[in-house]
């Protein structure tokens, strides 16, 4: 039955209609006929519609034509030389010169002083004549010239070996014009060289001078770089003169409240009571255009930016740190406070932001790390960043290299140091230690909103365990008091780094949620930079040993780190270390030489000492293969401090193993030994 039914049912289709309608009689209606496009030539009007003919259009003349022909004589078209067309087009541009250009001979004869007076070999007397000649041609013109290209460069040279009265003489007649200058591509280096010759007393009224400027110039990409080389040039009080137009309106308006002796924004803003919603604004209105710009090079913009960090609110600051995450910040890290800034980004941007800085630093790696500022970045991000993958693929990758340079470079050290031995004061100084340690106030403490809610809480908490145990309620307020006393003590330990967070960890717990140990783990041993540190240590032994800074290396990878980091996975390799260093100090004496042996050089005799104190493994293998029958010879000098380091031992063993030679030494006084040191061993 459904069969038969789906055989009956028709499909239904949708009725087509033609696109053409019928007439009633049947007829198809058809559209109505265009007009012609030809006009008709019985309407006038159709004749205004046509083309006029140009019958005054020249015919296009045959080549067969009169004026084409050649004259009898066939000199007046014949073509010019190559060198002839060269020599017009020389003329020609020489006339547009001189034409476009008011100076332009002038320029020339300069130049042709310039080519002669710039010369090394060239005698004094003739270099000073030359340089008056060309002031005197130059003389009540030069304000005007000093922006070409030409004359710029002769001015610089003149500045430069001229006498004083003729420097002094050039200097009034530019003072004047110094903005200008200052914002000229050529004037710019004659800018500089004029503070540079300056006696102080010029310098000063050039300073001085470009008050009420300093931002407007440091907006521009030239007229920075003069900003930056008076502030360069400057003693404090004149930085700090320069400084302040940044800060706020009042101190850019009023130059009294400029000199004042305080440093600090902080304490600028307490002195003079300004409103610190006012300085924030002025200050952003001032950065954020040179952000813009990317105008960042300069120490006098990383010194703004520090202080406006430590006044800065959580959503200013957090938008700084954010421009500054990338590139940039590559460019600003050179010096003190362009490294604090790195650092600071670090240790506050988020994950997104730390890759883009690390990403930003690919190919810059092994320049940065040479420099003293740039390196403590790079020391900050082995010490706070938790991504281990993408520092082993960028920056790991790109040291693993050069080793050994790094090792013997006075800068680059300090990071194989950190993951060595991380944040000791011996290879760190004071201030590279603070620098690890610096917040941004308003992004580390905590908003005063979640503080009074805590405490409330813990009020709360308070009197309901006082109802219970029936305490009266005179005594409450003292124990909230206790409680919260305790806990602001708690806060106070835990941001000076002496609560319970250990030192080596306080910039991790802020930095990282990783444990420094995995951290450092994953960065020095299972990177395979570790590795290949020991090889280098092991082939370039002696020169690590003799280097003022590759020692402390070499001592440190020989020791097996701090914590013994090295030791469970690469105990093979330190034993190869230890015996190539052991083969070094067995060569026999010999006056002869003129290499220094390593037992008697200043550098590798305090390395050798230090290791036998701090790792007797070492030290075993250091008495069997080299000093073992050996010691009355090496019982003197540089040398007699490697010796007595086996009596000094703490080591038990270390000290039995040598006891018996160097017992006889000790009675004669051959080899003197601290009187405390030796009470304490006996002991």
């Amino acid at each position: 039955m459904a069969a038969k039914n789906q055989q009956t049912q028709k499909p239904n289709k949708r009725k087509q209609f033609s696109s053409t309608k019928t007439d009633k009689d049947g007829s198809k209606s058809k559209k109505p006929k265009l007009l012609s496009s030809t006009p008709s030539s019985t309407n006038p009007s159709n004749k205004l519609l046509k083309k006029p003919f140009n019958s005054s259009k020249p015919k296009r003349e045959h080549p067969t034509h009169s004026k084409f022909k050649k004259s009898e004589s066939g000199n007046d078209n014949k073509e010019l030389t190559k060198r002839e067309r060269r020599i017009q087009a020389k003329e020609l541009a020489e006339a547009r010169k001189k034409k476009r250009k008011p100076h332009y001979t002038l320029e020339q004869e300069l130049a042709s002083l310039w080519e002669k007076m710039r010369r090394r070999n060239i005698a004094k007397e003739d270099r000073s004549k030359l340089i008056t000649e060309a002031l005197q041609k130059m003389k009540g013109k030069i304000p005007e010239i000093a922006g070409s290209h030409v004359s710029s460069r002769v001015l610089q040279t003149c500045v430069k070996y001229c006498s004083q009265i003729e420097r002094d003489a050039v200097f009034s007649k530019l003072q004047p014009h110094l903005l200008t200058l200052s914002c000229n591509a050529y004037a710019v280096h004659l800018v500089k060289k004029m503070f540079d010759a300056a006696s102080k007393k010029q310098l000063a009224g050039v300073i001085s001078s470009l008050r009420g400027h300093v931002a407007s110039l440091l907006r521009h990409m030239v007229g920075s770089v003069v900003i930056e080389h008076a502030y360069q040039l400057g003693n404090a009080t004149q930085k700090q003169e320069l400084l302040m137009e940044l800060y706020s309106t009042e101190l850019h308006l009023f130059k009294d409240l400029a000199s004042i002796k305080e440093s600090r924004l902080i304490d600028i803003i307490s002195k003079l009571d300004l409103q610190k919603s006012s300085v924030l604004r002025h200050m952003s209105s001032v950065i954020q255009p040179i952000l813009e710009k990317g105008i960042v090079d300069h120490s006098m913009i990383h010194r703004v930016l520090i202080e406006y960090l430590n006044i800065a609110d959580k959503s200013s600051a957090a938008d700084i740190i954010q421009q500054l995450s990338g590139p940039l910040l590559v460019r600003m890290i050179h010096t003190r406070d362009g490294s604090k800034i790195g650092m600071l980004c670090v240790k506050h941007g988020s994950a997104k932001e730390r890759k883009k800085i690390i990403k930003g630093m690919k190919g810059h790696i092994s320049k940065i790390v040479r420099d003293q500022c740039g390196c403590m970045v790079l020391v900050g991000i082995v010490s706070m960043v938790d991504d281990t993958k993408l520092i082993t693929k960028i920056i790991i990758r790109e040291l693993q290299t050069t080793l050994k340079e790094l090792a013997l470079d006075k800068s680059a050290r300090r990071l194989l140091l950190q993951l060595l031995h991380p944040n000791c004061s011996r290879y760190l100084n004071a201030d590279g230690l603070a620098s690890l340690n610096l917040t941004v106030p308003s992004l580390s403490s905590k908003n005063e909103s979640e503080i009074k809610s805590k405490k409330l809480s813990r009020d709360e908490e308070s009197s309901k365990e006082a109802a219970k145990s029936d305490i009266p309620e005179e005594n409450l307020d003292e124990e909230s008091t206790k409680e919260v006393a305790t806990t602001d003590s708690d806060m106070e330990a835990t941001e000076s780094g002496k609560g319970d967070i250990p030192e080596e960890n306080l910039n991790s717990a802020e930095g990282g949620k990783k444990d420094p140990s995995l951290r450092r783990r994953e960065l020095l041993v299972n990177s395979g930079l570790a590795e290949n540190l020991i090889d280098v240590c092991i082939e370039n032994a002696e020169e690590l040993l003799t280097s003022n800074f590759g020692k402390e290396v070499i001592f440190e990878v020989a020791k097996g780190g701090s914590d013994g980091i090295l030791h469970p996975t690469l105990d093979e390799k330190l034993n190869n270390l230890h015996e190539a260093i052991a083969e070094l100090a067995a060569k026999p004496k010999s006056d002869e030489s003129e290499e220094e042996h390593v037992l008697e050089n200043f550098h590798s005799s305090r390395t050798i000492r230090k290791l036998i104190l701090d790792c007797p493994a070492f030290a075993s293998s250091l008495w069997k293969k080299s000093l073992e029958g050996k010691c009355q010879l090496w019982a003197q000098g540089h040398s007699s401090k490697v010796v007595s380091a086996f009596w000094e031992s703490s080591d038990s063993e270390v000290r039995k193993v040598a006891k018996e030679e160097l017992q006889p030494l000790v009675d004669d006084g051959t080899l003197k030994i601290p009187e405390t040191k030796q009470s304490a061993n006996e002991n």
